[in-house]
This record gives C-alpha cells, structure tokens and sequence, in this order.
C-alpha cells in the first residue's frame, strides 16, 4: 500500500472515530437507557434530580436510573423493581453515571418501580398492570 493510500485510510477512520464520539455525546440519556435493557420503553419517570427509564420485554422488567445532569462526580444513586407478590431488586450505591439496571420476572403482574438521585425520588405506585 502507498503513502497516499495510507493516508486516505487513516483520515477515513479519524473521521469515523470523530463521528462516533459526537453521536455518543449527543445521545439523550432515554436512548442510553435502551444500551442497559433490552426490548421496548414504556414509561419514564422523572422527578427532580434525574429520572427512572422503564423498559420491557417478554415479561421481564427493567429500570434504570439516571441522574438530570452529567456532573462527573459520583453520588448516591438508585433503582428498584418489585413485581407484586415478590421482594424489590434493588440497586443502591455511590455512581458517577446511572444506577442498574435491575431486571425482574414480572409476567402479566403489577410492578412498582423507585429511583432516587441524592434527595430527589421518584415511586411510580403499581403499574403495568
């Protein structure tokens, strides 16, 4: 392969790597949460620090949550999910970019779905009934 060759190559692939990176920065964080669970969105649940991402598919539920600004630094964050008739899965810790996700069995059960970021909460009640 030539000089010139070589050089076409790697302009093409910076501008790949650049492309990527924009688009990764510029992804919202409800298409982020898509990344974490798979299948359909079904609700969001903001509240004041952050919001809780709900997905599902084939009968399983998953939630994610995030926090409303991207500051970099880590704090205490959460998620839960409770099918009706079971215990919560809960994620609980000190992050810097989201909590979970957290995956249950739900089948055609009720869930109820809790997510915190620093003082801020969020308790969607049972749904998905």
């Amino acid at each position: 392969m030539d000089t010139g060759a070589m050089r076409r190559w790697f302009a093409l692939g910076t501008a790949v790597l650049t492309a990527s990176g924009v688009l990764a920065l510029a992804t919202p964080a409800s298409a982020q949460g898509a990344a974490y669970c798979g299948g359909h969105k079904v609700r969001d649940l903001p509240f004041s620090t952050g919001v809780v991402h709900v997905y599902k598919r084939s009968g399983y539920v998953c939630a994610v949550t995030f926090p409303e600004t991207a500051s970099g630094a880590k704090r205490t964050m959460s998620v839960s999910v409770q099918a009706r008739g079971n215990r919560p899965v809960v994620d609980k810790g000190k992050y810097t970019h989201h909590a979970g996700p957290v995956t249950v069995h739900a089948g055609h059960r009720c869930v109820w779905i809790k997510g915190s970021v620093g003082r801020g909460s969020v308790s969607s009640g049972w749904i998905l009934c």
